[in-house]
């Protein structure tokens, strides 16, 4: 019966749509440029946590790198996985022990075409949850008209307190362009 109820509301015109599964937690658009952003005062009552993310840096080269942090831990307690593509080859790198988690995407930068931004959304897994680590899973890239890169990140903040804050920073210098932009969601 419910299969009928959901052809009969797409047949009156009304497209059916699930529960809502994700809040808004915050969202952070860059008006001036910046060289960080973060995300503070964050409720433990989601099972997990999104970031949805479109970019721009203004570091001089065609794209720029970011990283995460957890609750102002900057010591050597992350590890990351990244995959690469360009449409001709591959890349792949980790680091076992890192003050950062790079699974984060690369998004363009000053050097890229005009008005071209970098997206990418990011989940942070069991993030409340203090009796284990946090993993962190990346999709993200940009396109050049033709060029660029697409990404596939994992990360792991070894460390099992709940996540209270994100800090988003670059690796490659430089701040994040106006109009760049972060959301937040829980995950229910």
């Amino acid at each position: 019966m419910p299969m009928l109820g959901i052809m009969a509301s797409a047949i009156s015109g009304n497209l059916w749509a699930p529960g809502k599964d994700f809040d808004s937690i915050a969202t952070v658009t860059v008006s001036s440029p910046v060289s960080s952003i973060s995300f503070t005062s964050i409720p433990a009552t989601y099972r997990h946590l999104q970031i949805r993310a479109i970019a721009r840096g203004t570091v001089a080269q065609a794209e720029m790198q970011t990283f995460f942090q957890f609750n102002s831990d900057t010591g050597s307690n992350y590890a990351y996985h990244l995959l690469r593509g360009n449409g001709t080859a591959a890349f792949a790198d980790g680091a076992g022990s890192a003050a950062n988690t790079s699974a984060q995407t690369r998004y363009s930068a000053a050097n890229a075409t005009s008005g071209i931004f970098g997206a990418g959304v990011t989940d942070i897994l069991d993030y409340a949850n203090t009796s284990k680590n946090k993993t962190v899973r990346n999709l993200g890239g940009v396109d050049a008209n033709g060029s660029g890169q697409v990404y596939f990140t994992s990360g792991l903040w070894v460390n099992t307190s709940a996540i209270t804050s994100i800090y988003i920073g670059i690796n490659d210098g430089g701040n994040f362009a106006q109009y760049t932009q972060f959301a937040l969601y829980g995950v229910k």
